[in-house]
């Protein structure tokens, strides 16, 4: 289990084009002790403020004007496939369609609107540690990697020497016995 204080300083973004429900959401999250918490209420502007705040969850409405939930998931998955990037769909539609198609375009978990918030931060608790734990995994990955390919440079040189030394030794053995 990580402590309280590494997710407390991940990042959450609220995606929701109601102001209220972004501050309210703010609100929650800062008094339970997230400290960095970025809200915003304009859809289109999500796939930059994602680019640029680097989040490690976030919290999406799905019915919004201009650019809906669907497509910022959509826009969202095909960036890193690879990474877990935790997206929690915040909707009053609680019908197996958006659910499936929701699920399909990337979503993580729901929340049903209104929201509880006893719900909320324990899904959003259980998310960070899941992404924490996944990063942690990942840079372990990453460092295991860059160690194989020292290791390989490492024998691939060793190799060529002890092939040199074998064709100066195979020449002056022909040397010898001429």
């Amino acid at each position: 289990m990580i402590s309280e204080p590494l997710l407390h300083r991940m990042k959450i973004l609220v995606v929701d084009d109601d102001r209220m429900t972004v501050t309210l959401l703010e609100q929650l999250l800062q008094r339970h002790g997230y400290s960095r918490v970025m809200g915003i209420a304009n859809s289109r502007e999500a796939l930059a403020t994602c680019a640029a705040f680097d989040p490690d969850l976030i919290l999406l409405d799905l019915i919004m004007p201009e650019m809906d939930g669907f497509a910022i998931l959509e826009a969202l998955r095909p960036d890193a496939p690879e990474s877990f990037l935790p997206i929690v769909v915040l909707t009053a539609d609680v019908s197996e369609e958006a659910k499936a198609r929701a699920l399909r375009a990337g979503a993580t978990d729901f929340l049903v609107k209104p929201v509880s918030q006893t719900e909320a931060l324990l899904r959003i608790r259980n998310l960070l540690e899941t992404r924490r734990l996944h990063v942690l995994l990942e840079n372990q990955r990453s460092a295991l990697e860059e160690a194989v390919r020292e290791r390989t440079a490492e024998l691939r040189g060793t190799i060529a020497e002890l092939q040199a030394v074998n064709q100066r030794l195979q020449g002056s053995s022909a040397f010898s016995n001429a």
